[in-house]
């Protein structure tokens, strides 16, 4: 009756808030950007929401990803104007640079193959896929981005 759909399953699935695993976004993967040196990919992002230094000075001098995260998370700050459109190429900016500066972080992506990366975030419906897998898992997306780009490089 129903074809069962194996390729959820079949999925590489990470959070983002897991610090210990490569693809997280608050991983201790310290790079270097803007000539600026990031403790995370986190820091980076969050920092990147705002214009104004002071503030994004806070985020820069945050312990850890996580705090990173939750200093950059606030709804009364006045964001870059147009944040929404810039978000993913931010992202993306801070997780290329940090595949180029770990090689151990390149050879895991790389060995996913050409499986599908979910970051399984329950309530972020724009970087997850949501409590109920309609998400837009942007995160994973970018990572499969990364991942294509890395083997179209190795092809030149």
């Amino acid at each position: 009756m129903f074809a069962h759909d194996t390729i959820l399953e079949e999925a590489v699935k990470f959070s983002r808030f897991d610090k210990d695993i490569p693809f997280s976004t608050i991983s201790d993967h310290p790079f270097m950007l803007e000539d600026v040196l990031w403790k995370t990919a986190e820091h980076y992002y969050q920092a990147s929401k705002y214009k104004g230094l002071a503030f994004s000075k806070k985020i820069i001098l945050a312990e850890d990803g996580q705090q990173a995260y939750e200093r950059g998370h606030c709804w009364y700050r006045r964001k870059v104007r147009g944040w929404k459109n810039y978000r993913q190429l931010y992202m993306t900016r801070a997780l290329f640079r940090k595949v180029k500066e770990y090689p151990e972080i390149e050879q895991a992506l790389l060995d996913t193959g050409d499986a599908l990366i979910i970051e399984t975030a329950q309530y972020d419906y724009y970087w997850g896929i949501g409590r109920d897998q309609r998400g837009k898992n942007m995160l994973g997306q970018v990572w499969m981005d990364i991942r294509r780009k890395l083997i179209a490089d190795a092809k030149k």
